[in-house]
């Protein structure tokens, strides 16, 4: 099989035929496109997420804490707890962990998450390091906002600049390949951007503004994230690629190594649906975040307008990260 996430065919056939148990205090369930599930509690609900990272070994400490906690303020709630499972090769070093550890507490120290616990393990299993966490938010009862409400009509609103995370992996990992076509400015730049892959705040904005549906950009992209989005929704949407948020830094790394900054992976940006889209973008750059309005949710078909040409979005594969060492073997860049 390939690497990366399961195709989606497969994922909701695995989904809708592995649910034996449906309980009424479940209000919003696991699906296809849904960041997360949420269980009512009395006059409040829990909200849960989980997610390893697996696409690469700078910074794993920091981006697990981050994409679990992306997931949580997708809800529109604020998360309040962590669990860390740790699965460790047999040539790491102890200062190896440590400093896993230490990015996540500097990171949770920053969103007021407490580190609830979890496991740490070295196994044979793994011939890499994997971190796994488990996010917790809570949040008045009924406040939660689900992958699956977005509405015909709405304004789609992307937050900051699409490709954050894979650019900042990228001039990590395949330093060698970019460092010819980046200036100074610009690889700092794109480093730097691990630094700003956080959805919380523009989250938690977007819940108490009112917004039908939110969704954090991860694995497939943006493109990946709408579809996923119409999915769990029953809709369409219409969007427009010159109204993308993109760096001049990470057109150039995926023009390099011939990736879809669309289906790049993409924390650190939120996508809102909302009747209002303008006050929102107006609200979120009232508080230092800016955003974007790219296009509109339709009855049927995702459709991506790019040179007034219109293609229609198909169901995402793996993300381009994954495709990166093949098409360096291939092309020899």
């Amino acid at each position: 099989m390939k690497v990366g996430k399961l195709n989606w065919d497969d994922l909701k056939e695995i989904i809708s035929s592995n649910r034996s148990v449906d309980r009424a205090d479940v209000r919003i369930k696991s699906g296809v496109g849904e960041d997360c599930s949420v269980v009512e509690y009395g006059d409040y609900e829990c909200v849960l997420s989980t997610d390893p990272i697996t696409g690469t070994e700078s910074n794993v400490g920091k981006l697990a804490v981050h994409i679990n906690c992306n997931d949580i303020a997708s809800c529109g709630v604020e998360p309040v707890g962590i669990l860390v499972t740790i699965l460790a090769p047999e040539n790491i070093t102890m200062e190896e962990i440590k400093e896993v550890m230490r990015q996540i507490d500097e990171e949770t120290k920053k969103l007021n998450v407490e580190i609830l616990g979890g496991h740490t393990e070295v196994t044979n299993a793994v011939n890499k390091l994997i971190v796994s966490c488990t996010a917790i938010g809570k949040g008045k009862l009924g406040s939660a906002v689900a992958t699956s409400g977005a509405k015909i009509g709405d304004d789609i609103v992307v937050t900051k600049l699409l490709g954050m995370e894979g650019s900042s992996i990228v001039v990590n990992d395949y330093y060698d390949y970019i460092k010819d076509i980046l200036s100074e400015e610009e690889i700092k730049e794109a480093r730097d951007y691990v630094n700003n892959i956080s959805v919380v705040k523009e989250g938690t904005i977007a819940g108490s503004f009112g917004v039908n549906s939110m969704h954090d950009i991860t694995e497939g992209g943006v493109l990946g994230a709408l579809w996923e989005m119409a999915e769990a929704s029953g809709v369409g949407f219409k969007v427009y690629g010159e109204r993308m948020p993109i760096s001049e830094a990470t057109k150039k790394i995926c023009d390099r190594l011939n990736l879809d900054i669309l289906r790049f992976i993409s924390s650190g940006s939120m996508l809102v649906t909302t009747k209002n889209g303008e006050e929102l973008v107006k609200r979120l750059k009232q508080n230092g975040i800016n955003a974007s309005l790219v296009g509109k949710i339709t009855s049927s078909k995702g459709i991506l307008v790019g040179n007034s040409v219109e293609q229609e979005v198909r169901p995402p594969e793996r993300d381009e990260l994954f495709t990166i060492e093949e098409k360096i073997n291939k092309f020899c860049i």
